[in-house]
């Protein structure tokens, strides 16, 4: 996969699955931007506009939305992503 222009995590500061979000996507190098939606209510109004939900991990990658997920999505994901193949 070519690399992706922009990648951002909305995250809850204390959700279990945003800091594993994290370490997954940090133990792999991957750059990316966090949106803190608690403090940041346009950050939440954009993560419902894009997910269709107010739960936490929400990744967008370049406009591809992973909404509500564990590791085990994440790497589904990314490997969709790296594969071109958008089933997730």
């Amino acid at each position: 996969m070519s690399s992706p222009q922009k990648i951002r995590l909305f995250i809850k500061p204390y959700c279990p699955w945003c800091h594993r979000a994290m370490r997954w996507l940090d133990a792999r190098g991957i750059s990316y931007k966090t949106l803190d939606v608690i403090a940041d209510t346009e950050a939440y109004d954009e993560m419902i506009r894009l997910s269709g939900q107010i739960l936490a991990p929400v990744l967008d990658v370049d406009g591809k939305v992973l909404a509500d997920f564990g590791p085990e999505e994440l790497a589904r994901f990314w490997d969709g992503l790296e594969k071109k193949e958008f089933h997730f």
